[in-house]
């Protein structure tokens, strides 16, 4: 059985992403500590940089505590300034409770991540119109499909007739 202890300040950064305005690290220890149904990972955001698009999930709720740094968060329409120790909250839902964590200052932003760990989730992608679809989670993942939501077709699009 797993230990169920990680320290911040030995995990693995096993998740790197360097790719223009969206370059980041993260150490996901969800499956090193024996969760189930929670996510867990340590991000380290440079400046100027945002983790990932402004996205909203259908299934997962996700939560975040900066560590360190300051920046802002998009939710919805709204931008909101955040700084160390802001706890956010991002419940499943549309573009209402679409967000990004971008780093508008000067150092690196550290936060903690946890998420719900659902077995089905949507995303969508309000300012590039594109859905995602995820079944399974962490390295049990077994459908990660992108479509651009204009692509829409039929029900009975290319059935036997």
């Amino acid at each position: 059985m797993a230990k169920p202890i990680a320290n911040l300040d030995d995990v693995a950064f096993d998740d790197v992403e360097e790719d223009g305005l969206y370059t980041s690290r993260r150490a996901r220890f969800s499956d090193a500590i024996g969760a189930r149904n929670l996510g867990y990972n340590l991000t380290l955001l440079p400046p100027g940089k945002a983790q990932c698009p402004f996205h909203s999930h259908h299934g997962e709720e996700e939560m975040f505590l900066i560590l360190e740094g300051e920046g802002e968060l998009r939710f919805g329409e709204e931008r909101h300034p955040i700084r160390k120790h802001d706890v956010i909250a991002c419940p499943p839902g549309g573009p209402e409770v679409a967000h990004q964590i971008i780093n508008t200052g000067t150092e690196t932003m550290r936060y903690l991540a946890v998420s719900t760990r659902v077995p089905l989730d949507s995303c969508e992608y309000p300012d590039s119109g594109k859905i995602s679809i995820v079944a399974g989670n962490g390295n049990a993942t077994t459908l990660w499909k992108m479509f651009r939501a204009e692509t829409t077709v039929d029900y009975y699009d290319r059935e036997k007739k």
